[in-house]
């Protein structure tokens, strides 16, 4: 018999080249030391062997075998087991050969995403450095996953991940919420946590939803993704036309076309247009068209070409003699554009980019020897001198491809989800939606969608799903206005409620309205254990503390009821409470309602105008001072005025 070898799933992996024939089984990541595997519920490995192998599992007290398929992808199920450990994973060939994890616990495992308040860490938190100190229990373990898109769902993660116990070093760049949060839940239900950080800053929701769940709305988009999976060039033309269209309906030319009529003045050098030296373009934000004619042999042209543009800040749409290559989004993406032949032929060829800037830098951010062709044949053309620019007209910001980077549909899901595969989980805590406040009209769709496949991803259609509500930011109102973070927090309430074991988390009075990035993580964090306390370990308690339940119309008055208030509403810091709407079909028939509290509801006084719906707390950075005696804020909403 082969002398028996063991080594960590990591260092197996480190050792193999993706997609070769492993010579020993390797563990998924996800099974690595100093993991929590979830009590309680049958409990899935896999990983990866020589096509056919037969394996053996063992796990503390448990035993299974699996066999390894055609493409190397195995699966066994161990029985439930309940909270405990630690625990040795192994996973032994027919050769002996073994991948084995050390330290494993069973206990509840959370999965925490969103955008940058999830991603936000330890130490950009309230009192850091003393939480950071104090982050000595071990039976708290974290993971974070690597940022990474995909147009495909992906079975392994960008890098390297890697459990590890809580201590001074793991929690101090770790999701301050999510750490606070667990750290609740074991002080209180007293297993083992695991606490996995998927979070990416300044995300919006469509590209954490998985593409079944995304295609009601998005049916012919995703069509669009599957054709950039197979043949991007293909794609950016299909785009390209959507793109033209928008931009013609904007400016009512087409420079794509025929780019001689722009007003064209050299580009100075490579760099941000703000470094130019240029005072039109010192603080420009807008668009910008950048053209550069690159002359061409026909042997050249032949052999088709990579066009190189280095980083462009922000957005860019890209032709080559009048035909769209590509479209891109970010500050740190590299433009690499495949031109086959047919696009290319002896003599001048126009390069033509759409750039548009929103904010800060904008154009090539350089170096110059980035910006260059390279030919089929391997010989480069220098392409950094010899660009001209001209600004255009303000249209507006442009339309974003489906595989746009970070904003693409099921990008980051493809990436940083599906990796997860069926892990097991005790809930979900979700950080998001300050990216979408500028478009919130499909916001409750999306979120319903992204709570329903994430779900079914994980094998529990009861998954708790916990949503922070926005916390409040910018100026305090000082009449009734429109607030797209209001829709946001709304569309959140509306979603928690029709999925079902969800729910929302306050967090409107624990902002900063000059920080969009509030410090008091510990409250969030703190309030997330209280919803889970109630959604996954059956305490007797609200969720989400005081929710609306009903206005209904009374003589003279309108009644507010409520459920989930402990003890009764109370004011705080003033005789009345604040923050309440009375409006009829538009926003400008909203007005302030004057309040009182009795008990557990609320009574707002009939002014004898029109009022079909109230509202509450309908501002980006709303003041609100309506709490119940946990204490817990009342939570916003718009409601329809009943009988």
């Amino acid at each position: 018999m082969p002398a028996r070898r063991a080594l960590t799933a990591a260092a197996l992996a480190a050792l193999l080249p993706a997609g070769a024939a492993e010579a020993a089984p390797v563990l998924h990541p996800l099974f690595s030391d100093h993991a929590v595997l979830q009590r309680e519920r049958p409990i899935a490995i896999w990983g990866r062997a020589d096509p056919g192998e037969r394996l053996t599992l063992t796990f503390g007290p448990s035993r299974a075998a699996a066999v390894a398929g055609k493409d190397g992808a195995w699966r066994a199920e161990l029985p439930a087991l309940p909270a405990g450990g630690p625990y040795r994973l192994e996973v032994t060939g027919a050769g002996g050969a073994s991948a084995v994890a050390e330290d494993v616990l069973v206990g509840d495992v959370w999965l925490c995403s969103g955008q940058s308040n999830m991603e936000l860490p330890v130490s950009r938190a309230l009192n850091a450095d003393t939480e950071i100190g104090s982050a000595t229990d071990g039976r708290i373990r974290l993971l974070t996953v690597p940022k990474k898109t995909s147009a495909g769902a992906q079975a392994g993660f960008a890098g390297p991940v890697s459990w590890s116990p809580a201590s001074p070093q793991s929690v101090r760049g770790f999701s301050a919420a999510c750490y606070f949060m667990v750290r609740d839940l074991r002080r209180s239900e007293k297993v083992p946590m695991g606490a996995i950080n998927a979070s990416w800053g300044g995300t919006k929701i469509r590209p954490w939803i998985d593409e079944a769940s995304l295609r009601p709305m998005a049916g012919a988009d995703l069509d669009l993704l599957a054709l950039f999976r197979s043949d991007p060039l293909a794609a950016n033309r299909t785009f390209g036309d959507v793109w033209q269209a928008w931009w013609r309906s904007r400016a009512g030319d087409s420079p794509w076309q025929d780019s001689s009529r722009l007003p064209w003045k050299p580009v100075p050098k490579i760099a941000f247009w703000e470094t130019w030296g240029v005072p039109e373009m010192a603080a420009f934000d807008g668009t910008v068209w950048m053209r550069r004619i690159v002359r061409l042999t026909a042997e050249e042209a032949a052999q088709g070409a990579t066009l190189s543009l280095g980083v462009i800040d922000e957005l860019d749409e890209t032709f080559v003699n009048g035909v769209p290559v590509g479209n891109s989004f970010g500050w740190d993406v590299n433009r690499d554009y495949r031109i086959p032949p047919a696009l290319l032929h002896a003599g001048d060829n126009v390069i033509l980019v759409n750039v548009f800037d929103s904010y800060g830098n904008g154009g090539f951010q350089g170096p110059a020897e980035l910006v260059k062709l390279t030919l089929g044949g391997g010989a480069v053309k220098p392409l950094a001198v010899g660009w001209d620019y001209a600004v255009a007209p303000a249209v507006g910001e442009p339309p974003r491809a489906p595989w746009d980077n970070n904003a693409g549909l099921s990008l980051i899901h493809n990436g940083m989800i599906a990796p997860l595969g069926g892990f097991g989980l005790k809930g979900v805590a979700w950080y998001q939606g300050e990216s979408d406040a500028g478009d919130t009209a499909a916001y409750r769709r999306k979120l319903e969608a992204l709570i329903g496949g994430w779900r079914r991803q994980f094998g529990d259609p009861q998954l708790p799903f916990l949503a922070v509500s926005l916390a409040n930011y910018g100026s305090p109102p000082t009449g009734p206005q429109p607030s797209g973070w209001a829709e946001i927090r709304e569309a959140q309430r509306e979603a928690t409620l029709a999925s079902g074991r969800a729910a929302v988390v306050v967090a409107m009075d624990l902002g900063d309205r000059l920080d969009i990035h509030p410090a008091n993580k510990q409250e969030v964090g703190r309030r997330l254990a209280l919803a889970a306390r109630a959604l996954a370990y059956g305490a007797n308690l609200p969720p989400s503390g005081p929710e609306i339940a009903a206005a209904r119309r009374g003589p003279a008055r309108i009644v507010l009821s409520f459920r989930g208030v402990q003890g009764r509403l109370r004011a705080w810091s003033g005789a009345r409470p604040l923050g309440f709407e009375l409006c009829a079909d538009t926003q400008a028939s909203c007005r302030y309602a004057e309040a009182i509290v009795e008990g557990s509801t609320i009574v707002l006084a009939d002014d004898g105008r029109p009022a079909t719906r109230v509202r509450y707390a309908w501002a980006d950075a709303p003041v609100v001072n309506l709490y119940d005696e946990a204490p817990l804020p009342v939570g916003p909403f718009e409601v329809p005025i009943g009988r």
